[in-house]
């Protein structure tokens, strides 16, 4: 009833006595540019996130041009472009990035661009900032100084002096400090 034709089985192809070279693999794209730009946390850019996980412990300064988010614990100063302290982590040291975002704890001096403290954030020390957020349920203790970025100086001609029957007005000071510290 069935009638299938058998093909004689394929003869074996003898080997080379040298094997063959094995060509290159292309190159492999990044992680960073694996994930879509919506995938990434906010804070974060290009250049990838490196993370101390929180079962570690760290002494001494970390300094990079790169992004940091610390889960773990760290003694010493920290000068990053971006930095991240999630809710287990912690900060004894100074802190300078250009973006610091605050879910864990830090004491000492934090100074960045933007510096954003949620709500599970405890911060004591001085905060020096262009911008500074804080949400509700955030401890700070500490002073908060905003820096400005000075504008270019212009080449403008100095303005003629007043006539001399006119008193000086008194100069007022520039910056604004508030001491958020208990007396």
């Amino acid at each position: 009833m069935f009638n299938k034709n058998k093909s004689p089985a394929p003869s074996p192809q003898p080997r080379p006595a040298t094997p063959a070279a094995i060509p290159p693999l292309p190159d492999m794209p990044s992680a960073a540019a694996a994930k879509p730009a919506a995938a990434a946390p906010a804070g974060t850019s290009s250049r990838g996130l490196s993370t101390l996980s929180s079962d570690l412990k760290f002494e001494g300064s970390i300094s990079g041009a790169g992004d940091l988010q610390i889960d773990g614990q760290i003694k010493g100063d920290i000068r990053v472009g971006r930095l991240i302290v999630g809710e287990t982590g912690a900060v004894e040291g100074n802190v300078s990035a250009d973006y610091i975002e605050v879910r864990g704890r830090i004491v000492g001096t934090t100074s960045g661009k933007q510096v954003k403290l949620v709500s599970t954030a405890y911060v004591d020390g001085d905060i020096t900032a262009e911008q500074l957020s804080i949400d509700i349920g955030a401890y700070f203790q500490g002073r908060c100084v905003q820096g400005r970025r000075d504008a270019p100086a212009a080449t403008a001609p100095k303005p003629a002096a007043p006539p001399s029957d006119l008193a000086p007005i008194p100069q007022q000071p520039q910056a604004q400090v508030i001491d958020m510290k208990p007396h």
